[in-house]
């Protein structure tokens, strides 16, 4: 068929409408403050292969665009109109969910008796069961303990409620009224997809449409390639940490090589960290996955605003995740903090790509999305209240050009703040304190701020569970002679003032009068801040963000009385020690502490050695390995010394449990 490239453009945008309109009915017709207020949901249409090419600009989530339907879809043989699909099971769906809070729902979208495509759209439920309120625990060591598990299933049989299924997902969970009202929204938003493709699809006819869907996907993917062939050729490597004290372990290497070549590009996680015992693995399943590419999608809107946006963007992009490790997990494991894991991987992502257009990417943002969940049982009804609070980002990194974004990470930036008098209004809290932290990463360009969030518990029944920070130990990098990032901190004010740091919050509780204080971190510095201009390091000075000796030392420049000494700041600066070339990346005094201890090498020794062991022996292996080296020194353990080690204790883990061999063979 010969597209209309009119056409193409004018259905491109009537599709794009039609998907904001969906995501416009689930923010006004959701219960959870999480879903309304902070918008925790998406929407898009789908091609009968589960591919994207429909999704919002401006509301939801936006990191959902490369997901790929095709293993959800392909669960049914038989679709009837009316038919609507509800899972949250990242095994059965393969890619497309990724953790059990996420209900995801889809309907087949009929024209001429036949599927011509699928409407789809989730949210991000407040409780689905397991071990705490919320159902989201660092700790948690499976999915089985993150909540109630459904696999793709028809919630409604040719538009008729399947009311035995309504009946079993509400009963396992802890806020069935406002999951039913949540779920309600996404059936509403896909029965609006139905009528505005009714629409279209009277006006254009069945096929044209479909010929359109596959011209938009070409689209997408052309424009694409022609970005990525603009930029050089080359292997790219980098690697990051995900912290260590909330899984128990030792800080977790995620590893990059990025290969480009013409048009495409090859994201091999080769040497990546081993899958753990706790909620971060990301389970990709191997496959391209929205949450690999986030990164690269962010990039490509960023390069060409125009570019149609669907999941032909990420044709050219190819991937290879090691089986075993935190980024391919194997099938049972633990995902309910998959998205801190998914934030470090943009940050790999945007590493390498900062070596191949160094002048076009910004130095890392916070890195993280700190939640936290209030659950409070009601003494009267024995009934449960779960609210989602604030979502605390932090600062992005500082950027060509701009100062970093005060309190707003780019990765995360679609969810939106919780109004301080909704949180007061659906839950037992008083807010003390939101707002920015008066800590910033010095660089021409200086790093985004961090949030200071400070709160009180109102009932001696409340709680609060805690997901997702990180970058409390290892500084988000600076780029180009910037600093490294500001770390996050927590702390509890007792009732007479006094402050004690305490570690990332798992489960709290306050005692009557205290009070938590939450800062999330702020993103690393761009350029040297000699650079900056002295106007800019006072009007900082001014925000409180840099205090007056802080001016002086970290960028020369003299401020007295309110205003800048102009002749002062010349000559201090003129002072300064011969500069050499700055450093392409500020990755912290504390990593590098971490990684004189655990050289790169010999990480990746160990990695390639390990791959040889079961993958749920690996990390077991690993710590084993690491404190080793602590106590002796990786010089002491090279190649021989290590096979022959992880051979012993390879051994130990693979020996069986007395008579469970006899057991299994009469079981």
């Amino acid at each position: 068929m010969t597209l209309d490239k009119v056409l193409l453009e004018v259905l491109n945008n009537r599709f794009t409408g039609i998907v904001e309109e969906m995501g416009y009915v689930i923010h006004r017709a959701a219960f959870t403050t999480f879903v309304k207020e902070t918008w925790d949901f998406d929407s898009a249409l789908v091609t009968l292969d589960g591919e994207v090419f429909a999704y919002p600009r401006n509301i939801g989530v936006t990191n959902m665009l490369s997901m790929s339907m095709k293993a959800a879809i392909g669960c049914f043989d038989h679709y009837e109109p009316g038919d609507v699909i509800i899972t949250n099971d990242p095994l059965t769906a393969k890619g497309m969910s990724t953790h059990l809070p996420d209900y995801m729902m889809f309907r087949p979208i009929f024209a001429d008796g036949r599927v011509v495509c699928f409407a789809w759209c989730f949210v991000h439920s407040s409780d689905v069961g397991g071990i705490v309120p919320g159902s989201i625990a660092p700790h948690a060591s499976d999915r089985f303990q993150e909540g109630v598990v459904i696999p793709p299933v028809k919630l409604f049989k040719a538009g008729v409620l399947d009311a035995e299924m309504r009946r079993f997902i509400l009963a396992n969970c802890r806020i069935p009224d406002q999951n039913w009202g949540d779920i309600s929204a996404l059936t509403a938003a896909l029965t609006t997809a139905q009528r505005r493709m009714d629409d279209c699809f009277a006006q254009y006819g069945a096929t044209q449409i479909s010929g359109i869907i596959t011209g938009l996907l070409e689209y997408g993917e052309a424009r694409a390639r022609a970005v990525i062939a603009e930029l050089p050729d080359g292997r790219y490597p980098f690697t990051d940490y995900l912290e260590g004290d909330l899984l128990k372990t030792n800080h977790v290497r995620l590893c990059l090589t990025m290969v480009k070549s013409g048009s495409e590009i090859l994201l091999d996680f080769t040497g990546t960290d081993p899958q753990v015992a706790a909620a971060f693995n990301l389970p990709t399943h191997g496959m391209l996955n929205q949450f690999l590419v986030l990164g690269i999608v962010n990039f490509l809107r960023t390069s060409d605003p125009g570019i149609p946006f669907n999941r032909g963007m990420v044709r050219p992009i190819s991937v290879k995740v090691p089986e075993g490790s935190i980024l391919n997990p194997t099938r049972f494991a633990a995902t309910g903090i998959r998205y801190t894991t998914a934030l470090r991987v943009s940050d790999v992502v945007m590493g390498a790509l900062s070596q191949m257009a160094p002048e076009r990417i910004p130095a890392a943002g916070a890195g993280q999305f700190g939640l936290l969940t209030l659950s409070d049982l009601e003494p009267d009804t024995g009934t449960y209240v779960v609210h989602v609070l604030e979502p605390l980002q932090g600062g992005s990194g500082g950027r060509p050009g701009k100062d970093g974004i005060d309190g707003v990470n780019f990765s995360g930036g679609a969810l939106r703040n919780a109004p301080v008098e909704s949180l007061e209004l659906d839950s037992p809290i008083f807010v003390s304190g939101y707002k920015l932290n008066d800590a910033v990463a010095p660089g021409r360009w200086r790093g985004g701020s961090g949030i200071v969030f400070e709160f009180q518990l109102l009932s001696p029944h409340a709680q609060i569970s805690s997901r997702g920070w990180d970058r409390f130990h290892l500084r988000p990098w600076g780029r180009e002679g910037g600093k490294g990032g500001t770390l996050g901190a927590t702390s509890i004010i007792d009732a007479q003032g006094h402050e004690r740091a305490i570690p990332k919050i798992e489960v709290l509780r306050l005692a009557p009068g205290e009070t938590v204080r939450l800062v999330s971190p702020g993103g690393g510095g761009y350029g040297d801040p000699l650079d900056r201009e002295p106007a800019a390091v006072l009007r900082d000075v001014e925000d409180d963000f840099v205090t007056v000796a802080e001016a002086r030392e970290q960028y020369r420049v003299v401020i007295t009385d309110g205003a800048v000494d102009a002749a002062a700041t010349d000559a201090l600066r003129k002072a300064a020690p011969p500069r050499g070339p700055a450093a392409t990346f500020d990755f912290g005094v504390e990593r590098l502490q971490y990684e004189q201890r655990l050289p790169q090498a010999f990480q990746d020794m160990v990695v390639a050695i390990l791959a040889e062991e079961p993958a749920s022996s690996r990390l077991y292996l690993r710590d084993i390995i690491y404190e080793r080296c602590f106590r002796m020194g990786h010089e002491a353990l090279g190649e021989a010394a290590l096979r022959h080690l992880i051979a012993d204790l390879g051994e130990a883990t693979r020996r069986p449990v007395l008579g469970w061999p006899r057991l299994r063979a009469v079981g």
